[in-house]
């Protein structure tokens, strides 16, 4: 009896045969299997690489291949974005702190205090658009500076550098970090078998695999995370002579991260979090900022740096080149509706103005192709710059017609160029125009081959020191990430492969994964194409514990509140919390609220079910004798306290907590993380808080 399955069988054995009629010479690969084609079924020689001219110059429009390749990826879903899907945006301005005309011409650094105003997106790069904003992943930072000379976007991330050094691969690492695409899932993570069977097999996206398994990969808020252009652009004065720039946003709240099992609660408690924390802090005047920085050089440091600075998987540590904080970006005002503002904002890296140009990085010179066409594909229409959040606020004109949904055509018989009528239309300006760089010292030209340059070959040598520049407690954070996700995969020759690579970055940093995933020997390391540095100096700068806030500005702290709880402790936190500009909430039993000692009835922001400590920065427990153990009887409450003493959350307290601290088993287990508010001030609590978290706990419970 034929069954369903195999008559699907036949079927495409017969579509297969069919396909392969007249082209058998295409069927099988040297090593067996298929050999990888075109759509028009010519033969790829060559998939790792996009055709450039010379060994480090700019790509070349006719590779076929990497035009297909890219076309298909940019068009596989609508209207959801193929990736960064899940994102969330604002509005504000950057603010020029001084003149820059020496470096650039570009409009938003012409003056002191020029304002520009800015539309911002943070997002998630692989996840789909119902997912969890706490999911491990590289957020995405998108700038769309509206200036009067055009709109210039700024398309990054919250991590410098990328899987991949050249465009071409970018399907593959999507394609491997989204869900498998049989079942459907896993998605919003990277801990399956396709990711990391592709990442072990590219040894360049070892340095880019540390910063996703570090604490940068699950941000505590959009607020509190980095921003990076990952490229190196070029700046360009009114004299056209050129400065290589790398881009930097410096969160003026300082940097934090959550820990992974309470990223995960998160999760559960509030998959909004960072959007929720985004919109209340603009809705409530605390409008988060950052400041942009920039990393200046000339072709004489790029010629002697290590590293070649057209490589996207590397960067410029800031010891060697420190970063100049130019100007300020404020956010202060929130969408009038998520659709028509966040969903329809079209970022392109190819959208920049006179006095700023691209580089040949080749991932950068593949997203210039891909970013447009994806628009076309996503919005429906090249008239997606038509739209408000897309169209520039200065004045513009050109000849482009018609098309689907056209808001705006040429006025008037011209729509050509050039042509001899009296007013003639828009006609292009040498002087005031957008003039691409001329590099008098480029030696571009050279065969065409399809080509990696030996000067991106080193793969680990800035892995490992990512890695060294760590605490203790980020590197275990890093440890317990790889063997959290390798533990996931359920081929072990992908897990001992990613381990021999490993092996390159740090013995420490292999063994102590492979004891975790319960491998008794390491593997022989990946023969590596080029032997890494291994002596490297740390940089600070790279560490998220060693550049903390200087206050708890901007902060949340959830109060645990029960009947007959002392009202004159609440009152000095709440009026020290508002003085330091830190958000309080109270958690009751009810979201009634509770009388407090006084007598008077306090409401509740959160019941305990709905305000798990997760959501929170810091917390404290405010309880009388009979408020705790009433509390010590419901699992919600005992969790609170246990989960911010695991995640090492400096707590609280005062009145008579002893029971509900006895239930949740942390009585023996008190330390320095503890402050006593009938001994302390509400002050001292803070300043402490300052630190975020109390790691030597987290030593102690590994």
């Amino acid at each position: 009896m034929t069954t369903p399955d195999d008559r699907r069988s036949v079927q495409l054995g017969e579509q297969r045969a069919e396909r392969g009629r007249g082209g058998e010479t295409h069927q099988t690969a040297v090593g067996g299997g298929q050999r990888l084609t075109t759509q028009q079924g010519v033969v790829v020689s060559d998939d790792q690489n996009t055709l450039r001219a010379g060994e480090r110059g700019p790509s070349v429009l006719e590779d076929f291949h990497f035009r297909e390749k890219i076309f298909h990826f940019d068009h596989e879903r609508i209207p959801e974005r193929v990736v960064h899907a899940r994102g969330y945006g604002a509005h504000g301005y950057f603010e020029n702190y001084e003149p820059l005309t020496d470096i650039t011409r570009a409009d938003p650094f012409g003056e002191a205090g020029r304002r520009t105003p800015v539309f911002v997106r943070f997002s998630t790069v692989a996840e789909n658009k119902g997912s969890t904003d706490l999911a491990r992943d590289v957020r995405g930072f998108a700038v769309k500076f509206y200036t009067r000379e055009g709109n210039w976007d700024l398309v990054g991330n919250n991590m410098p550098v990328f899987f991949i050094q050249d465009a071409i691969k970018f399907p593959d690492v999507i394609h491997a970090a989204k869900q498998e695409p049989d079942r459907g899932f896993p998605q919003a993570q990277t801990a399956h078998d396709n990711f990391w069977d592709f990442v072990s097999l590219m040894p360049e996206s070892t340095h880019m695999l540390m910063w996703i398994m570090s604490d940068r990969a699950i941000p505590r808020s959009f607020r509190f995370m980095e921003g990076f252009g990952v490229h190196t652009f070029r700046l360009v004065n009114a004299d056209g002579r050129s400065t290589f720039v790398k881009f930097h946003w410096k969160p003026k709240l300082g940097m934090q991260s959550v820990v992974w099992n309470e990223a995960m609660k998160i999760s559960g408690a509030d998959p909004d979090f960072h959007r929720r924390d985004l919109w209340d802090a603009i809705t409530t005047g605390s409008f988060p900022e950052w400041e942009l920085g920039l990393q200046l050089f000339d072709e004489e440091f790029a010629d002697r740096f290590g590293f070649d600075v057209l490589d996207p998987t590397k960067i410029i540590p800031e010891e060697e080149v420190p970063v100049r904080r130019v100007g300020r970006m404020v956010l202060n005002r929130v969408v009038d509706n998520f659709f028509a503002e966040t969903e329809q904002v079209a970022f392109c890296t190819q959208n920049v103005i006179p006095g700023i140009d691209f580089t040949n990085d080749p991932l950068l010179q593949g997203r210039n192709f891909s970013y447009l066409d994806t628009q076309l594909k996503r919005l429906g229409s090249p008239n997606f710059t038509h739209l408000p959040i897309n169209a520039p606020k200065c004045p513009f004109a050109t000849l482009q017609q018609d098309g689907h949904m056209a808001m705006i055509n040429p006025a008037g018989r011209v729509n050509y160029e050039p042509n001899s009528w009296d007013p003639p239309g828009p006609r292009e300006d040498p002087q005031a125009g957008f003039r691409t760089f001329a590099d008098g010292q480029a030696t571009e030209a050279g065969p065409k081959r399809r080509l990696r340059p030996e000067s991106f070959a080193d793969h680990y040598s800035q892995a490992r020191q990512f890695f060294i520049s760590q605490t203790e407690v980020e590197q275990r954070h890093i440890i317990d990430a790889f063997t959290f996700e390798l533990s996931k995969c359920d081929r072990t020759e992908i897990r001992t492969r990613m381990l021999a690579g490993l092996r390159n970055v740090d013995e420490d940093l292999a063994r102590a994964v492979a004891q975790g995933l319960g491998l008794r020997e390491l593997p022989e390391p990946l023969p590596p194409a080029m032997e890494p540095v291994r002596d490297l100096a740390p940089s600070p700068k790279l560490s998220i514990a060693k550049n903390g806030p200087s206050s708890f500005a901007g902060r949340k702290i959830g109060v645990l509140v029960t009947d007959g709880a002392d009202a004159a402790v609440l009152d000095r936190v709440r009026a020290e919390a508002e003085q330091q500009q830190v958000t309080v909430e109270l958690i009751a039993p009810t979201v009634g609220g509770v009388e407090v000692g006084n007598g008077n009835r306090v409401p509740a922001d959160q019941k305990i079910d709905g305000g798990p400590s997760v959501l929170y920065d810091a917390v404290i427990v405010l309880a009388s004798k009979d408020g705790a153990s009433q509390l010590a009887t419901k699992p919600t409450a005992r969790d609170f306290v246990s989960d911010a003493y695991a995640h090492c959350k400096f707590i609280g307290y005062a009145g008579d907590p002893a029971p509900l601290f006895e239930a949740a088993g942390l009585s023996s287990l008190m330390d320095e993380g503890f402050i006593s508010l009938d001994e302390r001030s509400p002050a001292e609590f803070l300043t402490r808080c300052t630190q975020l978290r109390f790691w030597p706990r987290q030593l102690v419970i590994t």
